[in-house]
């Protein structure tokens, strides 16, 4: 019987770049945040093979869609002779930040291995989500999470207090994620300021009141030099009354953080002028309601 998942957007609420590694990857510290906003997936047994199929003509369903590479790593790992049918309602924006490829990867590793009986640990999926790319590890614990090394070394912190009211922004943009990094070589941080950054940045994010301190994004001002857009996203949400507003990941998406739901209302209204921004009205999704979402464990 084919079943389906949700696949969870995310959003990062801090987010700096600490230095290149020598495997030409960078290290990184970041908030990771679940959000309501979501795709679906759909899963259904198939003799042989991996087929994926899509609502928005944009995605690729070939080998390059993480969905099919999370499937094949699996296939492989686990020696799996029988095939599935996924197909994918996409809804997060596609190259906005916010996490949609690696959350599509997440869902596939779990909806295989529940289509395909093979009952791992939290810790066998999370090194096959390793295996897949950066922030698909995350999407394995859900809630909000410190991202450290590349984004794979995820550690739990304990969820979000006052992310019920969240609009998320994407103008019609597109930032490579590898040119945002390319730009802020120029950083050349050294062992000891990173360090010390690393060291801040955790004693911040263990505090309660997290959203209290000075959010960051060190991709801002070089993404929003190349994309005056994108920082016209964030004063307009600050304008409209958010109480904080931050682009997520390497853009295009800027999130705005609202006291109340009347006040996130009026600025969606606000922004209906804004014909070339895709606008949400999200909640942060807590550890226990994501795993609950897709059926995961403790």
């Amino acid at each position: 019987m084919p079943f389906s998942i949700p696949s969870f957007a995310k959003v990062n609420l801090h987010l700096r770049v600490l230095g290149r590694r020598e495997d030409g990857f960078h290290d990184i510290f970041t908030v990771f945040q679940t959000v309501s906003l979501h795709d679906t997936l759909t899963f259904d047994a198939a003799p042989s093979g991996v087929s994926l199929t899509c609502d928005d003509e944009a995605v690729p369903t070939d080998g390059t869609n993480l969905i099919i590479k999370a499937a094949e790593i699996l296939r492989a790992r686990y020696g799996i002779a029988v095939g599935a049918s996924i197909h994918l309602q996409k809804r997060i924006p596609m190259g906005g930040g916010l996490g949609g490829g690696s959350s599509n990867a997440a869902a596939s590793l779990i909806g295989l291995a529940r289509l395909w009986s093979l009952n791992l640990s939290d810790g066998e999926l999370i090194m096959a989500a390793g295996e897949v790319g950066s922030d698909v590890p995350f999407f394995l614990i859900g809630g909000t999470a410190i991202g450290t090394g590349r984004g794979t070394q995820i550690e739990p912190i304990d969820d979000l207090r006052g992310g019920e009211h969240l609009l998320i922004v994407t103008p019609d943009v597109h930032v490579s994620t590898a040119r945002a990094y390319e730009r802020l070589r120029a950083q050349n941080l050294t062992n000891e300021e990173a360090n010390r950054i690393l060291r801040v940045c955790r004693s911040e994010a263990d505090t309660r009141d997290f959203l209290g301190s000075t959010l960051i994004n060190d991709f801002e001002a070089t993404v929003f030099a190349d994309f005056p857009e994108i920082g016209k996203a964030k004063q307009t949400l600050i304008a409209l009354g958010a109480e904080r507003a931050l682009m997520s990941g390497s853009g295009a998406s800027v999130f705005g953080i609202f006291d109340k739901d009347e006040t996130r209302q009026a600025a969606l209204k606000a922004l209906d002028n804004e014909v070339n921004w895709r606008k949400f009205a999200v909640a942060a999704i807590s550890r226990e309601q994501y795993r609950e979402a897709l059926e995961i464990a403790y």
